[in-house]
């Protein structure tokens, strides 16, 4: 999900919240604590050079129960940081404090933010020799041959 898109979905709530992969919500005190630009400069495996942005959101399970963020303030936030940063409508992803931080992607469901598990990928299949996937055809599936060879046929 693109920025502009949260900043478009949050334009329309009333409330903000963000359900983990595992169908659980985000603790409704969460504090966003921080919005920023992440760059990552690397090479994948085939040598290629890459470079990727991406706008994180961080958010934070504190023991303030009776904080609730809105989606005004947290567009405010997102502002904000455009501005000082110099953000641009970059992929956003989330980090979240499970038994370890959890990296996770954006989507929306029509009423709330989901966050879908990231994947790790390889870039450069056609360079590692990583075999492309063989088809998978049903026997029942191929034709069968009228001239085909049969028993005591002569033809073998």
């Amino acid at each position: 999900m693109k920025l502009s898109e949260i900043k478009k979905e949050l334009n329309a709530l009333e409330n903000v919240a963000f359900i983990l992969p595992n169908g659980t919500y985000v603790p409704e005190h969460f504090h966003v604590t921080e919005v920023g630009l992440i760059t990552r400069n690397f090479i994948d495996c085939g040598g290629k050079v890459r470079k990727e942005n991406v706008v994180n959101f961080q958010l934070w399970d504190a023991n303030d129960f009776d904080h609730r963020l809105k989606p005004k303030k947290l567009l405010d936030i997102i502002e904000l940081s455009e501005k000082i940063l110099g953000i641009e409508d970059h992929e956003v992803e989330v980090e979240f404090q499970g038994e370890t931080i959890g990296k996770y992607d954006l989507g929306f469901n029509g009423t709330d933010f989901t966050l879908i598990n990231k994947q790790t990928a390889c870039l450069a299949e056609d360079q590692c020799g990583i075999p492309a996937d063989k088809q998978k055809v049903k026997l029942s599936a191929i034709p069968t041959q009228t001239n085909s060879c049969t028993p005591g046929g002569g033809c073998c």
